[in-house]
């Protein structure tokens, strides 16, 4: 082949090549597969390797260039690269508009461009007469490092810009800013490679990413698979908006995001930020926020800088993954196999994006390891769907006053000898962790709290969120959110549903307290015998009636023998139930008394129900009882009045024969109740 055919041939190539890593980078669209283009790279390569006057310095050939550096040289870029001020909530967000609003003197309410705030080294890339000459890092903002042969090894960035394929004019002098980022796939390759090999592991994407853009030998440089983003000209084009901005770079064959968007409010930022917040981890790169700036480029330049960030542009971050806080206090739950686990009761604290009151300290051994105390400042991480960590005690910060905590000797469930089992401290009853399961699944039952099953409720007790009932109350949506497979949402409408049954009538609360032998019957019995003595309206009010009651006079109230009775009466004097009760006034219960209806054709008289009724429910029935002033009740006895039987009656039909107790079946019964 002769050069003039070579030429051809090359030229045909590098354009060729151009278009298909435009497509694939810019576009995101693969013409051909990345092995035929590899071919295409290999023919110019041999090419020029027998036309050496054939190479440019544009050729996708020249992107691993050179030799090892013995340093960096300096550039002083043409204009200060500027860092950007951080807000973290909506109200820094309106703070910020208010100060932008001030300073050019009228007020701003939109439009602005947002887009995804890359974690990654930022750069600046120079152009003359459409060929790549220099490439630098911020450094201080006025005086980068001359990073060019690294730079042109990432296929990313464009060696020559083809503005006429856009429908643009290239201008002789082009400055361009972006960032250098790493995919976190790239980053995961290359640690392990530095593993193999014995070397430091990098931290993170961008750590690595900075460390390889400043190797002195390209070479190094060229085996990191980085590649860019670039978002702002500072030269070359005089465009009115930012947004316009993005297009021109796209057009010149820049690698843009395309997660952007144009906002013409706050509000619509704040959704933008949202978004994101909640489907950063479906990128393939890290991100930590997002950047706001105001579309208008003449008003963003009017507004000027302050200090080393620009007026009228802010990084609007997302709730950090790690945070500090303080231990407020550490409890202990025990879980649903009798493990006793502490917890970090901890002062809130928005993490990943929720709000955190509760992280598992694990067992007493992890406590000794990180050597955390009540009244501590630690550091406490979440990362995607992980689970908040406490990862560090900052004992600088220590005052004196922060207290060691130890594991209970005796199980604050049911009271049982706490035993050791490897790192895992357990109830010495092998019953317990079953039994508040169990409790804990009646009580939610009881109180009819949607949405909150049997798999969630052990869920709870897993992760050490709750021990008892009153626990429940006390949960925050971030405490849910936090959990795998969890949401914001899911915890939101959990969260509701609990709160909802804060109002709660007495009979239902006193069932789902669990007594034994008590069931809704006789919980609405023992709601009205509570009621006469005194008014409640709260947990605490039932402390206070039963102090005085006695086994017999409970058995004065009807389907209420002295087992019941005793049962009653031992549960009240428990110290573990009357904490609970207490506790249970604490979150906010309150309830809603009832009384037995004095008049009524039916006062005086009990009834109890057996078999299916046809024209009424149980429940019904039930109703329409107690609406005439009777009372309805689980058990046969000498008390009971009338038992209507319905199809298929039990052993009820059999006891009440057996006590000459009238028995009365559904059309007897409606003509009662007429």
């Amino acid at each position: 082949m002769i050069l003039k055919e070579a030429k051809e041939r090359v030229d045909h190539l590098k354009k060729l090549i151009d278009k298909y890593r435009y497509s694939r980078l810019v576009l995101n669209k693969e013409l051909i597969s990345p092995e035929a283009e590899d071919t295409l790279k290999k023919e110019l390569f041999d090419l020029e390797q027998e036309f050496p006057k054939l190479v440019t310095p544009d050729s996708p050939t020249q992107r691993v260039a050179g030799k090892p550096l013995a340093k960096f040289k300096k550039v002083r870029h043409e204009m200060r690269m500027l860092s950007f001020n951080d807000a973290f909530s909506e109200d820094d967000m309106r703070d910020w508009l208010k100060r932008l609003s001030n300073s050019v003197g009228r007020e701003v309410t939109g439009p602005f461009y947002a887009e995804l705030k890359f974690d990654g080294l930022s750069i600046e890339l120079v152009y003359e007469n459409g060929a790549f000459t220099q490439g630098s890092t911020r450094g201080d903002g006025q005086t980068g490092e001359d990073v060019t042969q690294n730079l042109k090894t990432i296929e990313a960035i464009p060696l020559s810009l083809k503005p006429g394929e856009a429908g643009l004019t290239a201008p002789k002098h082009l400055v361009v800013r972006g960032e250098i980022l790493m995919t976190r796939r790239e980053f995961a390759r290359a640690n392990k490679e530095q593993a193999k090999k014995g070397e430091k592991e990098f931290a993170n994407p961008r750590n690595m990413a900075a460390g390889s853009i400043r190797q002195l030998d390209p070479k190094v440089t060229a085996v990191r698979k980085l590649t860019t983003n670039e978002y702002d000209i500072v030269s070359g084009f005089d465009v009115p908006t930012h947004s316009e901005e993005h297009k021109i770079l796209r057009g010149l064959g820049f690698k843009t995001n395309p997660d952007t968007k144009l906002c013409s409010n706050l509000e619509e930022v704040f959704e933008f930020h949202k978004y994101w917040e909640q489907h950063r981890e479906s990128l393939d790169f890290e991100i930590d926020g997002i950047v706001v700036i105001l579309n208008d480029n003449e008003l963003y330049d009017r507004a000027g800088v302050v200090g080393k960030a620009p007026r009228a542009a802010i990084a609007y971050k997302f709730s950090p993954r790690e945070a500090t806080t303080v231990v407020e206090d550490i409890k202990v739950q025990v879980g649903r196999t009798g493990a006793l686990t502490p917890v970090a009761i901890l002062k809130p604290v928005q993490v990943g994006g929720v709000t955190i009151t509760h992280a598992t300290l694990h067992n007493y051994d992890e406590i000794g390891r990180l050597g955390v105390r009540i009244g501590d400042t630690i550091v406490i991480s979440r990362a995607g769907d992980v689970i908040p960590q406490v990862t560090k005690v900052l004992k600088e910060l220590r005052t004196g006053r922060e207290r060691q905590f130890k594991m209970p000797n005796i199980c604050p469930v049911d009271g049982s000898k706490v035993i050791k089992d490897g790192v895992i401290y357990r109830c010495s009853n092998k019953s317990c962790g079953a039994r508040l399961r169990e409790t804990l699944r009646h009580f939610v039952s009881a109180l009819d709290i949607q949405g909150l099953g049997p798999q969630i409720i052990d869920r709870f007790l897993d992760e050490g969120l709750v021990s008892d009932a009153a626990d429940f109350f006390t949960l925050k949506g971030g405490d849910i959110a936090a959990l795998e497979r969890f949401g914001e949402k899911s915890a939101g409408n959990i969260l509701a549903e609990i709160n909802s049954k804060k109002r709660v009538s007495l009979p239902k609360f006193i069932n789902a307290l669990g007594i034994l032998h008590i069931g809704e019957e006789t919980a609405r019995l023992l709601a009205v015998f509570f009621s006469e003595k005194i008014i409640v309206k709260a947990p605490s009010d039932l402390l206070k009636a039963s102090v005085s009651i006695s086994a017999e006079e409970l058995q004065s109230i009807p389907d209420i023998g002295p087992k019941v009775a005793a049962s009653i009466v031992d549960w009240f004097k428990s110290k573990s139930n009357r904490s609970l009760l207490n506790k249970l006034d604490g979150v906010g219960i309150t309830l809603v008394s009832e009384t037995a209806s004095k008049k009524g054709k039916l006062s005086g008289m009990t009834f109890v129900l057996t078999g299916t009724l046809e024209t009424l429910t149980r429940e019904e029935a039930k109703d329409k009882i107690r609406s005439l002033g009777g009372d309805t009740v689980e058990s046969v006895s000498k008390n009971t009045a009338y038992l209507v039987a319905g199809a298929e009656p039990g052993s009820k039909y059999a006891k009440a024969e057996s006590l000459g107790i009238k028995i009365i079946d559904e059309k007897e019964f409606l003509s009662i109740i007429k």
